[in-house]
């Protein structure tokens, strides 16, 4: 009985923290609303400058005074040393004397083991919490994985079989 106490607690503590964001989105929908009805309470449009795109918003030129012109900022050049950058000491070690790219066993293998590893998860703890089986209603992953494993044995068995039978067929012809 404490097993279903303990399951009991968990999802409680789950439907207690969806309740706890329920109440913050409730209370952020009501902001929004307040501050939607500040907005439309203002009855000068603004309109923005097509001159300046990224300008700020301005009212008619009948109700306030014209806004300050933009102070220009000339661009800003860094000095680059074009003999610090040496591309071409990686593109001796790449190439071969015949300009074909050398073959890099090991970052071959490097990519090929990042390729079938998958990515990784942005969220390691909710994935701690299905494995485990954390979540009512929802097999481990462990279980899945159990499945998985079980019907691709079988199936290669069966892959074996149906070659050996061939196999042992194309044989028997002869």
């Amino acid at each position: 009985m404490a097993f279903v106490k303990k399951k009991a607690k968990q999802v409680d503590s789950i439907s207690e923290r969806a309740r706890m964001l329920g109440d913050q989105i409730a209370s952020l929908e009501s902001e929004i609303k307040k501050l939607d009805s500040q907005i439309q309470r203002t009855t000068a449009p603004k309109l923005r400058s097509t001159a300046i795109p990224h300008g700020e918003t301005i009212a008619r030129k009948s109700e306030l005074p014209p806004a300050p012109k933009p102070i220009l900022h000339e661009p800003v050049f860094e000095e680059v040393n074009p003999k610090s950058f040496q591309p071409e000491a990686d593109l001796r070690d790449r190439y071969n004397e015949l300009g074909v790219r050398k073959y890099d066993l090991p970052a071959l293998w490097e990519r090929l083991r990042n390729h079938f590893r998958g990515p990784t998860t942005n969220n390691p703890r909710l994935v701690n919490y299905l494995a485990a089986g954390g979540v009512h209603g929802l097999r481990p992953m462990r279980y899945e994985k159990r499945i998985a494993r079980r019907r691709f044995i079988v199936l290669a068995v069966a892959l074996f079989l149906l070659l050996l039978g061939t196999l042992l067929v194309w044989l028997h012809g002869r």
